[in-house]
């Protein structure tokens, strides 16, 4: 039986997949600290999160999940990105760690095999 915070993780790839960006925002905690790949300075708080990816984005990203790691307190997805931009494709590497408290998503750190493309990518 796969521990439910690996299967929560694993729904969340799915709904970024499909672009599901509320029922993302259902698995996080209100006061969230979201750490990008390339930004030094996390979001802080679902509100502020929301507010930075809402007006329709110019991207997307979907994601092949390679393996979910997860206990009470904590989860690991390895994962193969791939963004798309104004035409334009990246394919990466990531992992993906998350803090967990009562469900919810608390703090979120992603790591990248490639961290200078993702920001000329996105830049």
């Amino acid at each position: 039986m796969e521990h439910p915070n690996a299967q929560a993780a694993r729904a969340a790839m799915d709904a970024l997949n499909k672009g599901d960006m509320g029922a993302i925002a259902d698995m996080l905690h209100d006061d969230v600290v979201w750490h990008e790949i390339g930004n030094p300075e996390p979001v802080r708080g679902k509100a502020a999160l929301a507010a930075r990816f809402a007006g329709g984005s110019d991207w997307q990203i979907t994601a092949s999940l390679h393996d979910v790691v997860a206990n009470d307190e904590h989860v690991v997805v390895l994962a193969e990105a791939t963004a798309t931009r104004n035409g334009r494709t990246l394919k990466y590497r990531t992992a993906e760690i998350t803090h967990v408290r009562d469900g919810k998503v608390t703090e979120r750190w992603a790591f990248s095999d490639d961290t200078a493309a993702i920001i000329a990518f996105f830049a």
